[in-house]
């Protein structure tokens, strides 16, 4: 069955589906959903304090609909035995006439409290308990239509979805079939048939990446092998302004040992905010530049390139290494300069973003590639530049750095292909930031208490999620908002400013500029500060609507605070939440990184796009001890002379799994 038969898909559609990378009915039905309502558990009302419930009673009297600024409200409340809870529809009047007076029902929606008040938004009438599948929004296609075309599409999958693994794995795995694993993720009878499926589902597409990552791994580049002397990664740190960390000195060496080695160095340095990660990328660039080679470090951001270039001058140019810098927003007549002298070899280490990899840069003799914040770029984009490397068949050695703590044992799966380098040591004198959670009602007080350290002496950053107030998102805090209510109400008086992604770059620039130097007090913000801003004299990090963020992502905003000797501070302004008490109770970032995973899954592995786009493709659960299992079964698989068809078996199904994909991969 193609998808133009499925009932509902017109020309229009097919062409929305196909835009989400969803071209075939084995594309639509690997599309799961996003999440699950459970309308299964009822719960009294007394009960219904918070998120998504199901609730059973009766509406006593008519519902009241009101009307402002051309919006509709209606408003009513259920009542049970334990008490009643307010109902509320916005903008959808007909509510009034479609819900039953003094019949027992049904709702389910989400519980919002206001101003201490609970209030049940939007509910729709459950007709018979259910776990209802929630999708990603595909545009052209409402929620109701794409389920019942999951429902006709799902009687197809014994035909186009065949199991993919051996039963004797299976049994050994106590893996259900996969035909059944499909059905019930999109439509399961329990929650514990939900879990089942998705484990098997989750279980399969890290196996097969194992097994394709590994195949791939056996065709490793030849690169070039650099003359590089023992004691030479020890003179590096003489040259340096600061000693070393244990940790620092390990990674190095490692670093040192594959550029020696005539295969390219594939290599991910991981570690925890300002373990000194940049100092180590340094090292390897004074390397290479010292043996000859040319080396290439790409940033995502302009600030962090220019802020990588300026260090590097102060620290590279003294040992003779001469620096550069490429991004976008030069004028014509440097770029020209640059290009010249990285074509002529004049310019042994440059420093830039994504120009690095246009159409009109080459390299006379380009020996390593540093991505900083790998997780930020596209694969293309780093595959880009270690081509232009590319040269008589031999590859330029990739150094790949990422400040985002990834579990270790997450890592050296997810990275199957990359050698991993932890730094798992801070410099000393770093002092561990305070984290509290901020209700609303404080909020006075926490300002309070960042004005007395401005007063101080001390610098505040305040992030805020979006750049402008917007209508699509309720509740949520804006930085242009918020910087004009900070600065001629709670904060006046203070020297505030304000910058986000887009800004122009100059007076981005600018306002970075006089935060740097202390003219600026209190910074508001986009996380366009998440990384690249090093302000060690700021000692407090507030962060608007903070449950909007990933863990991940907060413990970075963090790590901006807490550069210096001084005590620092990182207020959440979010209701209490276990989700945020973890990053009240540690500031290992990893290990904030093991529970973000767990909360919310590593997501699409191989896909070249990385986020922000359905994927036609399974999501990973975020089952740490799982991954493990795949991770060891894959191992046990290649080593067991008596699992070689089984191995067979998968690696086969690995190539088909991933065969569109494969050459859009890079080793980095």
């Amino acid at each position: 069955m193609e998808l133009s038969t499925l009932k509902g898909i017109g020309p229009t559609r097919l062409e929305s589906l196909r835009a989400m990378g969803i071209v075939s009915l084995r594309d639509l039905l690997c599309c799961l959903p996003v999440r699950y309502e459970d309308r299964t558990q009822v719960i009294p009302c007394a009960q219904a304090t918070g998120g998504d419930v199901l609730l059973s009673g009766i509406v006593p009297e008519k519902p009241k609909l009101s009307r402002f600024n051309g919006l509709t409200r209606v408003t009513a409340s259920i009542h049970d035995e334990s008490g009643k809870l307010s109902l509320v529809w916005y903008n959808q009047p007909w509510v009034c006439q479609q819900l039953p007076v003094g019949e027992p029902l049904m709702l389910f929606g989400r519980v919002v409290v206001k101003n201490g008040r609970r209030a049940l938004q939007n509910p729709q009438r459950v007709t018979e308990p259910s776990i209802l599948p929630v999708y990603r929004a595909v545009k052209g296609l409402p929620a109701k239509t794409f389920r019942e075309m999951m429902q006709t599409a799902l009687t197809q999958v014994d035909d186009c979805c065949p199991e993919t693994l051996p039963r004797t794995l299976r049994l050994r795995h106590q893996l259900c079939e996969r035909n059944f694993a499909i059905r019930q993720a999109h439509f399961p009878d329990s929650m514990e048939n939900l879990r089942t499926a998705r484990r098997r589902l989750a279980f399969e597409q890290m196996l097969m990446y194992q097994a394709a990552i590994g195949l791939m791994r056996n065709h490793k580049e030849d690169g070039f092998a650099l003359d590089i002397v023992a004691d030479a990664p020890e003179r590096f740190w003489t040259r340096m302004p600061f000693s070393p960390t244990g940790a620092q000195k390990r990674v190095l060496n490692e670093i040192a040992a594959d550029l020696r080695r005539e295969r390219a160095m594939s290599r991910l340095v991981q570690g925890d905010v300002g373990c000194g990660k940049t100092a180590l990328a340094f090292g390897a660039i004074a390397l290479t530049c010292g043996a000859g080679y040319q080396s290439a470090m790409m940033a995502p951001t302009e600030i962090l390139a220019r802020q990588h270039f300026e260090s590097a001058k102060a620290l590279l140019e003294p040992m003779g290494i001469t620096c550069g810098l490429l991004i976008g927003s030069m004028k014509a007549k440097e770029k020209r300069a640059i290009h010249a002298a990285l074509a002529d070899g004049t310019c042994q280490a440059v420093f830039g973003t994504h120009a690095l990899i246009s159409e009109g840069v080459s390299y006379h003799k380009l020996g390593l590639v540093v991505t900083d914040e790998q997780h930020r770029f596209g694969v293309r984009q780093r595959s880009i530049l270690q081509e232009k490397g590319q040269t008589e068949e031999k590859a330029p050695h990739v150094l790949v750095m990422s400040a985002t703590p990834i579990p270790r044992t997450l890592a050296l799966i997810l990275y199957g292909d990359l050698d991993v380098s932890v730094v798992d040591e801070l410099p000393p004198g770093r002092t561990p930031v305070q984290t509290r959670i901020v209700p609303e009602g404080k909020r006075n007080d926490m300002y309070g208490f960042l004005r007395q350290q401005v007063q101080q002496g001390r610098q505040a950053y305040v992030v805020c999620p979006l750049v402008e107030d917007s209508e699509a998102v309720e509740n949520v805090r804006s930085a242009r908002a918020t910087f004009d209510n900070l600065a001629s109400g709670e904060l006046a008086g203070l020297r505030v400013g304000l910058t986000w992604g887009n800004q122009n770059p100059e007076e981005k620039a600018e306002v970075l500029h006089g935060f740097s130097n202390g003219e600026i007090d209190v910074l508001v913000s986009t996380t366009v500060i998440e990384v690249g801003v090093n302000v060690p004299n700021a000692s407090v990090m507030v962060i608007e609507n903070a449950e909007r963020f990933g863990l991940s992502q907060l413990h970075q905003l963090r790590g901006r605070v807490g550069r210096g000797s001084t005590e620092s501070w990182c207020f959440l302004l979010a209701e209490e939440s276990e989700r945020l008490r973890i990053l009240c109770k540690t500031n290992d970032g990893f290990l904030v990184a093991q529970k973000d995973l767990e909360l919310r899954g590593p997501g699409d592995m191989m896909g070249t796009r990385q986020s922000g786009e359905m994927l036609a493709g399974f999501l990973l659960d975020g089952d740490v001890r799982m991954l493990e299992e795949a991770s060891r079964c894959m191992k046990q698989l290649r080593e067991d002379p008596l699992l070689q068809d089984e191995r067979q078996a998968v690696e086969q199904e690995a190539l088909e799994y991933y065969r569109d994909k494969l050459s859009q991969v890079a080793l980095n």
